[in-house]
């Protein structure tokens, strides 16, 4: 996987009136954290990190993290933590974390199905049950997405992850054999439906029961 070129600073000030400082002038306060040393306070500029954030998956990406302080030192980054705001959605604040690229992490990796299940062309329903997984690989190694092919898959048919081929030193963080993705019968859902239906209409009639209970206590005790 290539890596992408990310330009900071280190900052010495911290707190709300800094960082709100920063944010005016077209950056953002964030911390490089490592596993063998003290975390780094930087700042980052917005569009830069928006030009990078349009390559892909902001967690999938690997970082050439440039870091100026009078000298300039590199290191390869992946993103920790992203804070936006809730309604603006303008970045608030990033944490970084230093990685070996030959050590291997964990990473989250979304499924994507491609095909027309022959299930759902005979009224199945698709059921995604893992839309991504957490794998274990070389920074180098992370796949963009795991593709699965679902054209054969009928009602009933199941793909485990013990199924999907991963490639080369690429594995699956989770030691069971879990369901990513299902076709499930079209009766299931009807069946949910009716039952639904059924206990609406027993709480309506047990709360006709009561009202009617209560009207002829009161016509008695008149």
């Amino acid at each position: 996987m290539e890596r992408i070129e990310l330009q900071t600073t280190v900052r010495k000030s911290t707190g709300n009136s800094p960082a709100r400082s920063l944010r005016r002038s077209g950056y953002i306060p964030a911390v490089l954290y490592g596993p063998k040393a003290d975390p780094i306070l930087l700042s980052v500029n917005i569009k830069d990190l928006e030009q990078v954030f349009k390559q892909g998956n902001v967690f999938q990406i690997i970082l050439n993290l440039v870091i100026q302080n009078g000298k300039k030192i590199t290191k390869a980054a992946m993103v920790k933590e992203l804070q936006t705001h809730p309604v603006s959605g303008n970045f608030i604040h990033i944490d970084f974390y230093e990685i070996d690229m030959k050590r291997q992490i964990n990473v989250m990796v979304p499924i994507v199905t491609n095909g027309q299940s022959v299930g759902v062309e005979n009224g199945g329903m698709l059921n995604i049950v893992r839309r991504e997984i957490e794998l274990l690989c070389l920074p180098g190694d992370i796949p963009e997405a795991i593709e699965i092919d679902i054209t054969d898959l009928d009602i009933g048919d199941s793909i485990h992850i013990e199924d999907i081929p991963l490639g080369e030193n690429v594995e699956v963080s989770a030691d069971f054999n879990f369901t990513v993705v299902t076709v499930l019968s079209p009766t299931v859902e009807e069946e949910e439906v009716v039952e639904e239906e059924e206990g609406e209409l027993e709480a309506g009639e047990e709360a006709e029961g009561e009202e009617a209970g209560e009207a002829d206590e009161s016509s008695e005790e008149k």
